[in-house]
């Protein structure tokens, strides 16, 4: 106890203290004198010190009870006295809440250009990075076997024209048969396919773009010897690109549970790796078909329009969506109490009697919980002193309301 606190409210006790010290220093130096008497005064002085000590002892164990008293009474006052009850409301509302994913970008169409034949890389006709349209001429490669190979084939097809031609003359003449005839049409027919086989081959040594694109890294350059099949680089569309990002369990059937009752809009924003939000805002475009068993996730993917061609295949970033929930009852987390992993709050009815009762939480949030069931926005519970409610008990004369409007403007700590 504080003892400024204590002197300004007990003087009396005070100056008692002060009696007793004094008389506590004068036996002993009455003492300490007492050995330097005559032997014959000696029983006087011993009878006088002794009186003095008896008093001493007497306003010591008084002043040490009123000291004891005091103390006492003050805690047991500091005890007794009961702390504000606060009683609040649920409220409903739109709430948005906010869940972060990290993201991988790709681009919607991304290949790879490859050569259709072997030969020698004689041109290349685009840069690295540089944009292209659909059939632009990308690559070719030297062409003069396979011009020769068509030269041939053209060759051979003109003959077999010449001998169905004369064939046909003759039979007209009754010459030769109709067989005859049918014969060397067949063979002008494969003349002609084989002569066809020949350019389209001659063709493939022009590599050209599938569709509008942006090329990407150069894997030969002019001159080089080329197989069928080799990468000669990659192009990427880029008009709307694909994110792809991981969904835990848990969020996917809750995604899934809003999407069915349809109480929730979402948006879905993307943050590029300068922490700054691309300007576009995306969709879910796909749900992949099954969970990923080592991770529990599922993969989900977001597309988003690139007009400016400002995301690139391979980028990373972090998806937010955003998603209003319409009409949900909120609660400040301080009304809710834990036991047992099962979370409670204590209803007070018409009677100012609480019940303590089971609530169910759909999201939360720094100060609040979104509630899934339990409670009704008309109904009023206990938001502090917990602690000196119990269940069936009415709450005490000292309890107050305050609307939850000023508690959630006002809402700092988390619940106890």
């Amino acid at each position: 106890m504080n003892p400024f606190k204590f002197i300004a409210k007990r003087p009396f006790t005070t100056f008692l203290v002060t009696v007793g010290l004094l008389s506590g220093a004068v036996f002993a130096l009455n003492k300490m004198r007492a050995e330097s008497y005559p032997e014959g005064q000696t029983p006087k002085i011993y009878v006088f010190l002794d009186h003095a000590n008896e008093y001493a002892l007497k306003a010591k164990a008084y002043i040490t009870s009123q000291l004891e008293s005091e103390s006492h009474e003050e805690g047991e006052k500091a005890h007794t006295e009961p702390h504000k009850i606060v009683v609040t409301s649920p409220k409903s509302k739109d709430v948005t809440t906010t869940q972060e994913y990290v993201c991988q970008i790709r681009s919607q169409r991304h290949i790879d250009v490859c050569a259709l034949e072997s030969g020698f890389l004689e041109k290349v006709l685009v840069k690295e990075g540089q944009t292209v349209k659909k059939g632009d001429l990308l690559f070719t490669i030297l062409p003069v076997l396979y011009q020769a190979r068509l030269d041939a084939e053209v060759a051979e097809a003109n003959l077999a024209q010449l001998e169905y031609n004369n064939t046909v003359r003759l039979h007209e003449q009754n010459v030769v048969s109709q067989n005859e005839v049918q014969l060397l049409g067949a063979k002008l027919a494969k003349a002609k396919a084989k002569a066809e086989l020949a350019r389209a081959e001659m063709n493939f040594t022009n590599v050209v773009a599938a569709f509008d694109g942006i090329v990407d890294r150069l894997k030969e350059r002019e001159g080089s010897l080329i197989k069928e099949g080799d990468i000669l680089t990659t192009l990427s569309d880029n008009s709307t690109m694909w994110v792809y990002f991981n969904v835990p369990e848990a969020d996917y059937l809750e995604y899934m549970a809003h999407q069915k009752d349809g109480r929730q809009s979402q948006q879905i924003e993307l943050v590029l790796a300068n922490h700054e939000t691309f300007p576009q805002s995306g969709a879910i475009g796909a749900i992949e078909a099954k969970f990923n068993n080592e991770t529990g996730n599922i993969p989900f993917r977001a597309d988003f329009s690139n007009p400016d061609r400002l995301l690139r295949h391979g980028q990373t970033g972090k998806v937010r969506i955003h998603r209003v929930m319409k009409d949900s009852l909120v609660l400040p987390q301080r009304a809710v109490f834990e036991v047992l992993d099962k979370r409670y709050v204590f209803v007070v009815d018409k009677d100012d009697v609480a019940h303590q009762r089971e609530v169910g939480i759909d999201f939360e949030m720094d100060d609040i919980f979104v509630l899934k069931k339990g409670l009704k926005a008309d109904e009023k519970v206990v938001l502090e002193g917990i602690l000196q409610v119990k269940d069936g008990e009415k709450v005490t004369a000292h309890h107050e309301y305050e609307p939850v409007e000023k508690v959630l403007a006002h809402l700092k700590n988390k619940a106890e």
